[in-house]
């Protein structure tokens, strides 16, 4: 650990030693931490067991199942084609995706009737997650069973597969009308393959992972790769229902832009310093410092945030959604540490990351314990901050 000034050290420390009490007493199987402030990385630690199975001890590479953080990846790829104006934020997603031209709107939670929307989702709404679509694994209401039946999570169809499968099924709500998060940025993974012609990991390897030199981040980890990936506990600690997690070491037709990526920590950060940095890292510019400005932005105003059920602590009171993040717009109403201005996101399996502009700051958490995520989030960002000093 190299401290910069701006640090309590003890209280840094504490951030190690609360996570590693959890895996002494075997809630945790193991975690990789990264904390960075003014371009220096002070917290950098691997904690526990990469594979609780054999005992393998975890590794400041180890390779985890990032998830939904694959999706701020694939949203700045989409501003990037807005950047070389091959799209605008305002286009119908039918523009781009013809199966989408004619989809209709659920009247009700039952889905027996449909009308025509009153206006067809943007470009826009699938970034801020307010199109109308909605995700299978927050509830079983009539639509979301269909995407279930759909195997829209199965990963078995190709992108454009899961693309004509979606637009077979009706908007669960009137786009526009209200952020419900949802499977919006698996379809902009499809509607990125439209426009570019090219299949969705050749483009962020193309445009984004190799320019920022981010040489572990993949759909598919190779072979030589493969004993770095981190593994959950076979059984939840917690009593729970042990949570699937996808495999990483096999290619399937669908290179999820919603949640497909496995990346480490050290990987994850040189794109969030680049993030920090408005678009730029070590002469690699991914993003103007404008387009970054306006992701990081909220964009629902207004408009309502569904915060029922599983969705409850996706978006909590204080803060909104910008493109591919969310962001904290109140120093208060939040349950959490956290300054105005920050913006984050996380994924099931137990990852997490937020960037604070005002304190020139960044976070990652690893874990592979999906069950436990609801904690380890919160607590991993109140022990960041409770370290600064300012």
């Amino acid at each position: 650990m190299t401290l910069s000034p701006g640090f309590h050290a003890p209280a840094l420390r504490n951030l190690e030693q609360v996570l590693q009490a959890d895996v002494d007493k075997g809630r945790l199987p193991g975690a990789v931490a990264l904390v960075a402030r003014h371009g220096q990385t002070v917290l950098h630690s691997a904690i526990g067991q990469q594979n609780p199975a054999d005992g393998t001890p975890m590794a400041l590479d180890s390779i985890f199942r990032i998830y939904s953080m694959t999706k701020p990846l694939v949203s700045v790829a989409i501003m990037q084609l807005l950047e070389r104006g091959q799209l605008l934020l305002s286009d119908p997603v039918g523009q781009h995706l013809s199966e989408f031209a004619d989809v209709r709107v659920a009247e009700d939670e039952t889905a027996r009737q449909t009308r025509p929307p009153a206006r067809p989702p943007t470009v826009q709404d699938l970034l801020r997650h307010t199109s109308g679509l909605t995700y299978e694994i927050l509830g079983d209401d009539p639509i979301q069973q269909r995407y279930a039946q759909a195997g829209l999570g199965t990963r078995m169809l190709s992108n454009t597969g899961f693309s004509q499968a979606l637009s077979a099924i009706p908007y669960r709500y009137e786009p526009g009308s209200i952020w419900q998060y949802s499977r919006a940025t698996d379809l902009l993974g499809a509607l990125l393959e439209r426009v570019t012609g090219m299949a969705l990991g050749d483009y962020l390897q193309a445009h984004i992972l190799g320019p920022l030199g981010m040489v572990d981040t993949a759909f598919v980890v190779p072979p030589d790769k493969h004993h770095r990936i981190a593994e959950p506990f076979a059984h939840d600690p917690d009593g729970g229902v042990p949570m699937p997690l996808m495999d990483l070491r096999k290619t399937t037709p669908m290179q999820a832009g919603g949640a497909g990526l496995g990346s480490t920590a050290a990987d994850y950060a040189r794109f969030l310093q680049c993030m920090l940095n408005g678009g730029t890292l070590n002469g690699a510019r991914i993003l103007s410092p404008a387009s970054v400005r306006l992701m990081t932005s909220d964009h629902l105003g207004d408009i309502p945030v569904n915060r029922s059920g599983r969705a409850a602590e996706l978006l909590p009171p204080g803060h909104g959604f910008g493109l591919g993040f969310a962001v904290r717009l109140e120093e208060g109403l939040g349950t959490q540490l956290g300054s105005k201005g920050m913006y984050y996101w996380s994924g099931i399996s137990g990852t997490v990351f937020f960037v604070d502009p005002a304190k020139d700051l960044f976070a990652i958490l690893l874990t592979q314990a999906p069950n436990q995520r609801s904690w380890y989030r919160p607590l991993f960002r109140n022990l960041v901050y409770a370290a600064l000093n300012d």
